[in-house]
């Protein structure tokens, strides 16, 4: 399996990234810690509470309001995890700083704070996310009557099909707004408003119709152009969010769905030692790894583990995270602005966030060494 296309990069996918060849070994509360402090680095860049990522030409980029909503969690759980009061304090800065930003419709801008964007419904049940995760901590109601309003405003702009489209990243529908689903879901527990569950019940048929029977979906991709082949982010968004609404719902069709398109991806990666950046509907890979995606199937493999018993997903998990810790371990070297972090590709110079380390790489590698740390007891 070749992900990438000149000879140079494939043999450093083979010397450094595979689980069973080189590996460097670092203490999984050595990495945690690095991680979580690339983050809270991140949100020490500018005059906000945001998190902001780092690029190897251009610096520190603005903050990005949907990511800083899902790193909530993992610096929450990392705090715990490490004994570190930093992490939560970082946590509940960036959700006091969220609050101030929600729009007036109830939803958060998509892209960069500057940009100047309109309220988006993936962005928003993002950030939902680490609204519910500060409520849960605090008690604070404030949290959830943000998350009560944003998930209001994206029920209200569903399409009669259960897609999103208008109110959504390039007006177009996919699949990985199961990832959206989940967040609608848990403040139905709260709130008991029927029109939240219906609302994510819509979006998973829907989401359902789309896949193959190989278990690959279509309309994953988060651009028109490579729509055929998305990359392994969206894919894991959308086999993520099936597996949480599995649990909220107790619908197995959904953990079916999940585990077909989880198993072909972790066939390849046991075979290969790594994954492709892209798949197409044959399951055929290109370009080069996406530290993001793999991080990702991490948590969805650990997770499958847990609710199957197969020992593979617990095989597969630990060997990419191993993988990941030793791409990690790379970041040492250069500027000490990127220290703990993931970046986007590997290697640095592949097509996804070239040469960045984008804050959503290492929370879903924060992610993965905290699932990882639970299978392995």
């Amino acid at each position: 399996m070749h992900c990438v296309s000149d000879t140079r990069s494939r043999g450093l996918l083979k010397e450094h990234f595979r689980p069973f060849g080189k590996v460097i070994d670092v203490e999984p509360k050595v990495a945690l810690k690095a991680a979580v402090e690339y983050l809270v680095r991140a949100q020490q860049q500018h005059a906000d509470a945001g998190m902001g990522s780092y690029h190897l030409v251009h610096g520190w980029g603005a903050s990005y309001p949907e990511t800083t909503g899902y790193a909530i969690p993992s610096l929450m759980a990392s705090a715990k995890f490490l004994e570190w009061p930093a992490s939560e304090e970082a946590a509940i800065k960036a959700a006091e700083w969220l609050l101030t930003i929600q729009q007036p419709d109830g939803g958060w801008q998509g892209g960069r704070v500057g940009e100047g964007r309109p309220s988006i419904v993936f962005n928003t049940a993002q950030v939902m996310r680490g609204m519910l995760a500060v409520h849960a901590h605090t008690s604070d109601e404030r949290f959830l009557e943000a998350a009560r309003k944003a998930a209001l405003w994206i029920e209200s702009v569903q399409d009669p099909d259960g897609a999103w489209r208008a109110s959504n990243f390039l007006g177009v529908a996919r699949v990985y707004d199961t990832y959206v689903d989940a967040p609608l879901l848990l403040v139905h527990a709260i709130t008991g408003d029927a029109r939240l569950k219906e609302a994510a019940e819509r979006n998973l048929r829907w989401v359902l119709e789309q896949q193959q029977v190989n278990g690959w979906f279509a309309n994953c991709d988060n651009t028109v152009r490579h729509n055929d082949r998305p990359i392994t982010h969206t894919i894991a968004y959308t086999i993520d969010g099936l597996l949480e609404c599995e649990h909220l719902l107790r619908q197995t069709d959904l953990g079916v769905s999940a585990a077909k398109a989880s198993r072909e991806l972790l066939r390849q990666f046991l075979a290969n030692g790594t994954l492709c950046g892209r798949y197409n509907a044959q399951w055929k890979g290109s370009e080069s790894p996406l530290m993001t995606g793999c991080a990702q199937l991490v948590i969805t493999w650990s997770t499958l583990f847990e609710r199957t018993g197969e020992e593979p997903f617990r095989d597969g998990a630990i060997k990419m995270t191993e993988g990941l810790k030793t791409v990690q371990h790379a970041s040492l070297v250069g500027p000490l602005e990127q220290r703990g972090a993931m970046p986007g590709s590997y290697p640095l110079w592949g097509r996804y966030e070239k040469f960045a380390f984008p804050n959503w790489a290492t929370k879903y590698y924060i992610d993965a060494l905290l699932a990882v740390e639970r299978i392995k007891k």
